[in-house]
């Protein structure tokens, strides 16, 4: 006779009522779903409506943008890119800073030059597209720097982790038999600045984590510099002033050839200092093959720091700036402001002093000046004159072959009677005639004879006279004063100093089993096992795990280390 099974009765029953319930389930279901496509149909409202996958929304596209922004990717392209933008600023001159070759480029190549300055190539610093560039990079950096800080201090905080249980497939692996204890070992260990916690029969030590601390300060230290960039930009200022020798100037708007201030800027903002340029002197290779090529230039000034403030000497040098409270005033060009007396129609001294003149040949200095006599009588003047530093004839021509003064002439290229048009409103260069007056204005002289020292040219048709009374330098200063310049040089020394530890540190573990410590006497060998790896690639941890092992084992020079690679 077969097994009956008591409980076999009661699981037929169960089962169908089961199935029923199931049945039953799928059925309402069913008819959910169905009443549902009924609800949408054309019973429904007498249209079928299509079922589209939804969009990501606003929302989505605003998170996708900031993680796509804030991605380690998007801030190196972001980083070549401002590097890549800087480039112009050292190709183009920049007004600013070399105003008087941004103005040749103009006559050199003015059409060339009007699509440059559409571009803002000679003002590259101040583009939108430069700034649109920083802006995005700072962001950039900020979404990158701030997350990572925050797993890094969470990292640090954490202990190490408990050591594997086969440490034999560690890349670093070493055995010995020595009487060493976990506490024994963690204190060798902490001896050898590694982070240690034990546990039941081993020890776990970690190092290194100052490689993460110095990518993490290099981020944040380029934060700061362009941080300081920007404070610079808002509260500092920058002008361009030409002094001729003998002059003064006096740090106050009105003083400035061309000034430039942060949106934080204001008048009472600019330090109240003032100077006079005694003396300048630039020197020159004589002889050789680099004659006339320069050694050093120096301006001699007189410097107040504040009105009434006891008057010092100091010499200006090029990359010598002058440091008054923080604004600087750098040295950056120079030339030569000849020295003329005009006598007009009538018999009355009309002009009398320096004419700062452009240096059209960097070699050698030859330069052309501009001089406007607008209260000449019967009628105003306008003078073309080039100033050779030292010359000598070539054919029928009149050349310089030094750029220092040895024999220094006057040649008069042009001299014009009439109106200037300084009267309409129109600004006008000094440096130049303008042009659309002088197709008015009645030609004197055309290309007179070179002019010595003390000689003079009488104009034709009673019009007066040009002499030519000396030589005086001009210098070009920049005066710059940017608040944002310590706190940039502070970032730059972070910087360096968080990539050297990115470069040089490596992170590293170490973990240590001591087998059969419990219940053996003090003093009695037992077996230790120690593995290592380090968690960055390119290093050699071979030789430090060595020196690891015999710290551990003291008694063994070379305790035969494994490498398991």
């Amino acid at each position: 006779m077969g097994h009956i099974d008591p409980g076999a009765g009661e699981r037929a029953v169960a089962e169908p009522q089961t199935r029923t319930q199931t049945e039953t389930q799928t059925e309402t279901q069913t008819e959910a779903q169905t009443e549902t496509v009924a609800a949408s149909g054309p019973e429904a409202g007498g249209k079928n409506k299509e079922r589209r996958p939804l969009g990501i929304g606003f929302v989505g596209w605003a998170r996708w943008f900031w993680r796509t922004l804030t991605s380690m990717r998007t801030a190196l392209i972001l980083l070549f890119l401002f590097a890549l933008a800087s480039i112009p600023g050292s190709i183009w001159p920049q007004r600013g800073v070399s105003d008087a070759k941004v103005f040749q480029y103009f006559e050199d190549s003015p059409r060339l030059a009007e699509w440059l300055d559409r571009f803002w190539l000679f003002d590259v610093f101040r583009a939108p597209w430069f700034a649109a560039i920083y802006l995005l990079l700072f962001l950039s950096l900020i979404g990158c720097v701030l997350p990572r800080t925050m797993t890094h201090l969470r990292e640090a905080r954490r202990k190490p982790p408990a050591a594997p249980r086969n440490l034999g497939r560690l890349p670093q692996h070493a055995s010995f038999e020595a009487p060493l204890t976990v506490e024994e070992a963690a204190a060798r260990l902490r001896a050898k600045r590694f982070r240690v916690t034990t546990g039941p029969g081993w020890v776990a030590a970690e190092k290194g984590y100052l490689r993460e601390t110095g990518n993490l300060l290099f981020h944040v230290a380029l934060l700061g510099l362009l941080l300081a960039v920007g404070i610079g930009t808002l509260y500092g200022y920058r002008g361009n002033v030409l002094v001729v020798e003998g002059e003064g100037f006096a740090n106050t708007v009105a003083a400035y050839d061309r000034y430039m201030p942060g949106q934080q800027v204001n008048a009472e903002s600019l330090e109240p200092f003032s100077f006079t340029v005694e003396d300048f002197q630039a020197s020159y290779i004589a002889k050789g093959e680099k004659t006339g090529q320069p050694l050093d230039f120096e301006a001699r000034l007189k410097v107040e720091d504040a009105p009434g403030a006891p008057v010092r000497d100091y010499v200006l040098k090029v990359n010598e700036p002058l440091n008054v409270n923080g604004t600087q005033s750098y040295l950056i060009d120079h030339g030569y402001a000849p020295t003329f007396r005009i006598v007009d129609g009538k018999g009355q001294v009309a002009f009398d002093g320096p004419v700062p003149c452009l240096v059209v040949q960097p070699a050698n200095f030859t330069s052309e000046c501009v001089i406007k006599v607008p209260d000449a009588q019967p009628e105003q003047l306008g003078i073309l004159i080039g100033f050779l530093p030292t010359t000598v004839p070539v054919g029928s021509e009149w050349v310089s072959v030094f750029p220092g003064a040895a024999n220094p002439t006057a040649q008069v290229y042009g001299a014009f009677a009439g109106d200037l048009g300084l009267k309409d409103g129109r600004p006008q260069s000094v440096y130049e005639l303008d042009p659309d007056s002088l197709k008015k204005m009645k030609p004197l002289v055309m290309k007179a004879d070179p002019l010595a020292v003390n000689e003079k040219l009488a104009l034709p048709d009673g019009m007066g006279s040009i002499e030519f009374t000396g030589v005086r330098e001009w210098i070009a200063l920049q005066i710059t004063h940017d608040p944002g310049r310590m706190p940039a040089f502070v970032a730059s020394v972070l910087a360096v100093a968080g990539l050297v530890l990115t470069l040089t540190v490596r992170r590293r573990r170490v973990w240590v089993r001591v087998h059969g410590e419990a219940g053996q006497p003090e003093g009695e060998s037992r077996r230790v096992e120690v593995g290592g790896l380090t968690r960055t690639e390119g290093g050699d941890f071979g030789e430090e795990f060595t020196e690891i092992v015999s710290a551990l084992n003291p008694g063994i020079p070379n305790p035969g280390v494994k490498d398991a690679r």
